[in-house]
């Protein structure tokens, strides 16, 4: 029954000629790949203490330093102190979306607590500071809104992400082939 139906949505021979067995042998192995994968990313996460160790650039506020598509590489260590200068991914409530931008002031409440430390962040190519982008009422944001400090970076290979996620439909169309070839693939 199944070699009819992968007959009629034209699948090689090979394929159609696959038994039960090879199928979850295959279907074992596109899970192993999916979960290998979260696991890589969990370990990133507990190894770099931040929520999201690679984010994409998504807009042109920090040219020249990083462009659109850009990959930053992110860590998010509670003792290391918040400079004015470096760059940090940081989440505002209500905003779903990351924003990338540098610390322009510091703020240091007593000097030994550093959950004390308040900062205000600007965009290089921006003409004003983010506080129009804070949350109501929000003047400063402080380490719990900050998702990681950019490390390091790859120049413009976050592009495929942001066309995947502007055409969900390509998006939608790669994975269906990636998985199956995964799936019936025999090697």
């Amino acid at each position: 029954m199944l070699g009819k139906v992968l007959s009629l949505l034209g699948f090689p021979d090979d394929i159609r000629r696959m038994n039960f067995r090879q199928m979850m042998y295959q279907g074992l192995n596109f899970a192993m790949i999916v979960s290998s994968a979260l696991m890589i990313w969990k370990g990133l996460m507990v190894v770099t203490a931040s929520e999201s160790p690679i984010v994409v650039v998504l807009s042109g506020s920090m040219e020249p330093a990083f462009h659109r598509g850009d990959l930053l590489f992110l860590t998010n260590y509670e003792k290391d102190p918040i400079t004015a200068g470096e760059i940090v991914v940081f989440k505002v409530e209500g905003r779903d979306i990351p924003i990338v931008h540098r610390v322009i002031k510091v703020h240091q409440g007593d000097a030994d607590d550093n959950t004390s430390v308040k900062f205000l962040t600007k965009g290089d190519n921006n003409n004003v500071d983010d506080r129009g982008l804070y949350a109501h009422g929000q003047v400063w944001l402080t380490r719990k809104d900050v998702v990681g400090r950019a490390r390091g970076y790859v120049p413009y290979i976050g592009i495929v992400t942001i066309i995947m996620n502007e055409y969900p439909q390509l998006k939608f169309t790669v994975l269906a082939l990636l998985a199956l070839f995964v799936l019936f693939n025999r090697e």
